[in-house]
């Protein structure tokens, strides 16, 4: 895994940044601290003018980079799943195995989040946190249908996609593939979200993790519904 990631740069919408932030280390450390800050203090009080006490520089300087903070964020969290779909697709490349696919893919996209050291700038971990906690404030806007067509949440599409695609490997009369796949993304937030702040209201807990849920609902609806 480590050789397959190496040299490779996460790619996001062109038109999320003014400047691309890998190009400098201004622009690396804008990334690094604005995930940290907005880890400690939420999305909603995050500001440009605390972002530039962090990293000691002026306010304006961010904004060579980001537009505002609503571009840092669907930034933030496409930088996310693109990630995350680096890891899906290496890990279930070469695999003919359908089932055993899926299975990959769900525990890839739901499982808790491990450090990758080959991201130096950028705590997985935390952006985990961060798009749990904040990653519906990126479309629950009244420009949502601007910026889907603007190809502002393409990497999250295509991810969703995929998914959809490795359910109909597995039962090619499924219905409700891009339901199902949508559900096991965004409810694998949920879960996480649910059992951090929420655990009575879910059954994952340290023993049972959300993984665990979906790999269960998943695979069982698909077999339901393959033998009714």
């Amino acid at each position: 895994m480590k050789q397959l990631f190496s040299g490779l740069k996460i790619g996001v919408n062109e038109d999320l940044y003014v400047k691309d932030p890998e190009s400098s280390a201004l622009g690396k450390k804008i990334v690094e601290k604005s995930i940290l800050l907005i880890d400690e203090i939420g999305f909603e009080s995050f500001t440009f003018k605390k972002l530039g006490v962090e990293i000691k520089s002026n306010e304006s300087s961010i904004y060579r980079y980001f537009e505002n903070k609503h571009k840092l964020l669907l930034y933030l969290t496409s930088w996310y799943w693109a990630w995350k779909e680096y890891q899906l697709v290496f890990a279930t490349n070469n695999n003919e195995d359908a089932e055993q696919v899926l299975e990959t893919a769900i525990n890839i996209l739901t499982r808790r989040v491990k450090k990758d050291s080959l991201t130096s700038h950028i705590d997985e971990v935390i952006l985990n946190r961060v798009v749990v906690n904040e990653y519906s404030k990126s479309y629950l806007t009244k420009e949502v249908d601007k910026e889907y067509k603007d190809g502002y949440f393409e990497v999250y599409n295509r991810l969703i996609l995929r998914l959809k695609k490795m359910i109909l490997a597995v039962n090619n009369n499924y219905p409700f593939a891009a339901a199902l796949a949508s559900t096991v993304v965004e409810g694998g937030l949920h879960q996480h979200f649910l059992r951090e702040h929420f655990p009575a209201l879910t059954d994952c807990n340290e023993n049972i993790s959300p993984a665990e849920y979906f790999n269960f609902l998943v695979l069982s609806s698909l077999k339901y519904q393959k033998n009714g």
